[in-house]
């Protein structure tokens, strides 16, 4: 690396005491000094986060980022493109593996270029938190935990292995073992700092403040928003770049105040503010904007609710949803047991450096706001297929019958039932007998309590555990077609159930623990509860519902064969599984029948507002999140057994069916420019996904991917799930846009099809003859294209499918930039009625011309040759700024790294 020239704010540097104590001397750049005395501008009411983003600028000695955000103030927006550069990055597993294999990969490269491989080593600490990778296959027994771990360490061990050989290789590399948490509440419970603290080199003692930042490779690193740290998703790809010190291009977001007031009613939980949050964000349209919260309501808010309201930030659409430091914020980080030393340094230096909060202080000014009365949340779901599409509770019912009719299905059973098979039902008690017609449409099949987003959140989980004791004092029961689960965001929880007496009740009732990670909610729900269950629902084509408290329920996410997909707070994830249907009132009709035969209803067994603050009182406390992160780098014995090398190079397994040395760096780039003789792989609709585009559930064995293992002797009961084989191209190309609910307007069959020749096969299978004749692919999609989680596969996959071109009506921001990163060009329909007029058979052939001389956000043409006609439409390139064009010139970020490690590009 290039030595850095000094920063030109260097004199600016200001000392800080915060406890009498204290060792050495803090630093730091006083940013409010700064920007009135360089910039002659008062940044009192600037927004925090631009207030972070100036500090990060001003420490990095980026004085034309800094005036740009400093500009932002004078319109409240400015969309220049400023350098980000994150404290720290936070891995999950499913998109760790590839990361850490890119570096690996990265190193043989460098060797082959006759370089130092250990120059490919992460320039600023990293944490990988594997959470991804537990299947609820055991459920509803007491050892059903113990279970899914033998089984989750069986079939992922060579993943694990590799991990470990990543943690004693690489340095800045910590690894937080399987079984003992989600990234995300793992993050806000010990690993964010709030404040960080790096000790100055050549200054014995002497230790620089700045605000905890991050990025990380999921798209729910938002969560920490809620204790004032900025951070957010990117895919893997960028993620690697930070990693290797490469600033994050970022383009200054306009901030929208989302003002709260009043307070939440008896009844409400944090879950339904956070669905009616998410809802009015979602129409007031935050995408690629940061969101802060204020107002009076912040004082009623505890930090956990705060975490949840910000964990949903993909959901609603914005880049971030950050909220203030203040006391709560240090409520909280006592409770959770950090050191008195942090607790001073952040409350002291967010004081000293405009980043506190308190009732007396002006509200910022933002580009635009909205409010919400507190008073007005109302419990509610929100499905049954996007998390913005909150629903009443009191009118889910209504809701579920309107799918009926939407895929004509109530009809056709009112017509005749005999011959549908389905019978009408709403209501079915006691057991299922035969099995055969006696599942009701709408059962609830599925009722996990589930996600970092609600795990987290004692006053919601414990809510949850007071539900459980008064229905099973009542003698309910779930019905007998519901798998119940209960998968905490960290053994914390577990502690805090089982000292307040609430998880014999949950375990009564089926929520047993069936592990300490990312289950239902990422599509590792496993099996449903009788395979005659899954039976039913395929002959009878039903549609079943999955009820969870989880963030996400995209189509074809939770389970292949639940078409309903309901997102609620935890304790109404018990109330659904004693109710065991959505067609079914549950704020007016009983959930069951007591002892003596009385009807019971929700509000019965649902606990008082005071109920549950007395149990959060007293059974969370600091000891237990100081007894489980005293040791967290650990792991547990199964881990420990793994053996560990801290060899330079990875052996590369020529069996390994879990890993395999990725291509990426010997991907040519395109060249000449200009796209010609292109053929189209997928003809999309709006508002696909990244699950849509790269699925991360189960492997089917009649598909491309499932082949690919059987060939590889690998037996069906050891597929795992695409999401574990991450670290194996070989696979994940095969499950490119393989998700069974995606519809491809070139072919009949809903699935990864596509036509080719004039008939119809999988996409993969057409994509490796289009490459045998070296003819590069485009795909074409609406709305919205990559929506969802940040999956750096999604863009990976199609550039191994020879995908050159992605042109979309709009794009999701983290799905846009990593599509660039792979060095596949995005594209943006200028008119929208282009793409809806667009009339294609799959025989057209494309050019897209203009390429050769790119520049960010350049108009340049796709024609369509087809029909006896042609045609040219304007589509914008959305590259969108001179560090994303150099990527996409070099074939990608990882290319351009590379190069630039091995001094072969300017640094």
């Amino acid at each position: 690396m290039t030595n850095q020239p000094k920063n030109p704010f260097a004199n600016f540097v200001t000392t800080l005491q915060v406890a009498t104590d204290q060792p050495g001397a803090y630093h730091y750049y006083p940013i409010a000094k700064i920007a009135k005395d360089v910039f002659n501008t008062e940044i009192t009411q600037l927004p925090r986060s631009l207030k972070i983003l100036f500090e990060n600028a001003v420490r990095a000695g980026d004085e034309t980022s800094a005036r740009e955000i400093i500009a932002w103030l004078k319109n409240q927006k400015n969309d220049r493109e400023i350098g980000f550069r994150p404290a720290r990055v936070l891995l999950q597993d499913f998109t760790g593996v590839p990361a850490i294999a890119d570096l690996a990969a990265m190193r043989d490269a460098m060797r082959d270029l006759g370089r130092d491989p250990s120059l490919i080593n992460p320039d600023i600490p990293v944490d990988l938190v594997i959470d991804h990778s537990v299947m609820v296959n055991e459920f509803g027994r007491a050892d059903s935990l113990s279970d899914n771990m033998a089984i989750e360490f069986h079939e992922n061990l060579e993943r694990y292995q590799f991990l470990k050989w990543g943690q004693g290789s690489f340095n800045n590399l910590r690894i937080v073992p399987p079984g003992l948490g989600i990234c995300h509440q793992v993050n806000i419970e010990y690993l964010a700092q709030v404040i960080f603290a790096k000790s100055e080199s050549g200054a014995t003692g002497d230790v620089m403040l700045y605000p905890d930042t991050l990025v990380g490779t999921d798209s729910h690193t938002t969560m920490v928003n809620g204790l004032g740290v900025l951070g957010f998703g990117v895919g893997g790809i960028e993620a690697e770049a930070a990693m290797l010190g490469q600033p994050i291009p970022l383009v200054i977001p306009e901030v929208i105040g989302f003002k709260l007031s009043g307070k939440l009613p008896v009844g409400a939980t944090a879950t339904d503010l956070v669905l009616m949050v998410t809802q009015m964000l979602r129409k007031k349209n935050v995408v690629n904007k940061f969101v802060e919260f204020y107002g009076d309501g912040l004082a009623l808010l505890s930090a956990e609710t705060r975490a949840t309201l910000a964990n949903m930030a993909p959901e609603y659409g914005a880049t971030v949803g950050l909220f203030p430091i203040d006391k709560e914020t240090i409520r909280y980080l006592t409770t959770t047991a950090r050191a008195p030393e942090l607790l001073a340094r952040v409350e002291g230096y967010a004081k000293a450096n405009g980043l506190w909060h308190d009732e007396t202080m002006a509200d910022p000014v933002f580009t635009d706001s909205l409010a919400l009365d507190l008073a007005d949340v109302e419990p509610a779901l929100a499905g049954p297929k996007r998390p913005q599409d909150r629903v009443p509770l009191r009118q889910v019912k209504a809701a579920s019958l309107q799918l009926d009719e939407e895929n004509k299905k109530l009809a056709d059973a009112l017509a005749d039932p005999v011959a549908t098979g389905k019978t009408g039902q709403d209501k079915i008690e006691g057991d299922l007998g035969d099995k055969k017609n006696t599942l009701p449409d709408h059962a609830v099949v599925i009722a996990a309590i589930t996600s970092c987003t609600n795990t987290s959140n004692p006053f919601v989980m414990l809510a949850a555990g007071l539900v459980a004791r008064r229905a099973v004092a009542l003698g309910l029961k779930p019905k007998p077609w519901v798998k119940t689960s209960l998968a905490p965001g960290s053994r914390v929880v577990r502690d805090y159930l089982q000292n307040a007496g609430l998880s014999v009740a949950l375990d009564q009732l089926g929520f047993n623990i069936v592990g300490f990670g990312c289950t239902t909610c990422i599509g590792n729900s496993g099996p449903l509860k009788d395979k005659d269950i899954e039976e039913e629902i395929k002959r009878r084509d039903l549609t079943v519902a999955a009820v969870l408290s989880g963030n996400r329920n995209f189509e074809g996410r939770i389970h292949p064969l639940v078409k309903a997909n309901w997102l609620g707070s935890p304790p109404l994830v018990v109330a659904y599984a004693l109710l065991g249907s959505t067609a079914r009132d549950i704020t007016t009709e009983p959930l069951g029948q007591d002892k003596n035969g009385k009807d019971v209803f929700l509000k019965d067994i649902w606990p008082t507002e005071a109920e549950i603050q007395k149990t959060v009182d007293e059974f969370v406390t600091p000891a237990i999140y100081q007894a489980r992160y005293a040791n967290i780098f650990a792991g547990t014995d199964e881990w420990q057994k793994i053996k560990n090398t801290s060899s330079p190079d990875f052996d590369w397994g020529v069996n390994s069916t879990y890993i395999k040395q990725p291509p990426f760096f010997t991907l040519a780039a395109n060249a000449s420019g200009d796209i010609r003789g292109a053929k189209i792989l997928a003809w999309l609709g709006s508002s696909i996904t990244t699950d849509h585009i790269s699925p991360a559930g189960s492997i089917k064995p009649e598909s491309p991917a499932g082949e690919y293992l059987l060939n590889h002797q690998v037996t069906v009961q050891h597929f795992n799930s695409f999401g574990s084989r991450r670290g194996n191209h070989e696979v994940m190309v095969r499950g490119t846009l393989a998700n069974i609910r995606l519809k491809n307007k070139l072919a009949s069959k809903t699935g990864g099809f596509t036509k080719y020749n004039g008939k119809e096969t999988t996409i993969f299978e057409a994509a490796m003859d289009y490459q045998k004749h070296q003819q590069p692919l485009i795909i074409i999609a609406g709305r919205e294209y990559g929506t969802g989680s940040s999956r750096d596969w999604a863009a990976k996959g199609v550039r191994l499918l020879g995908v050159q071109a992605v042109v979309a009506v709009s794009f999701e921001r983290i799905h846009r930039s990593n599509l660039i990163g792979m060095g596949v060009v995005p594209l943006e329909f200028v008119n929208e009625d282009d793409y809806n007029n667009l009339q294609l058979n799959g025989s057209e052939n494309f050019e897209i011309v203009g390429l050769a001389d790119l520049t960010p956000q350049k108009i340049v043409s796709l024609v369509i040759s087809g029909h006896e006609k042609k045609i040219e439409i304007k589509v914008k390139a959305r590259i969108d700024n001179d560090t994303e064009l150099q990527y996409f010139k070099k074939g990608g970020v990882l290319p351009f790294m590379l190069q630039q490690m091995a001094g072969q590009v300017a640094a």
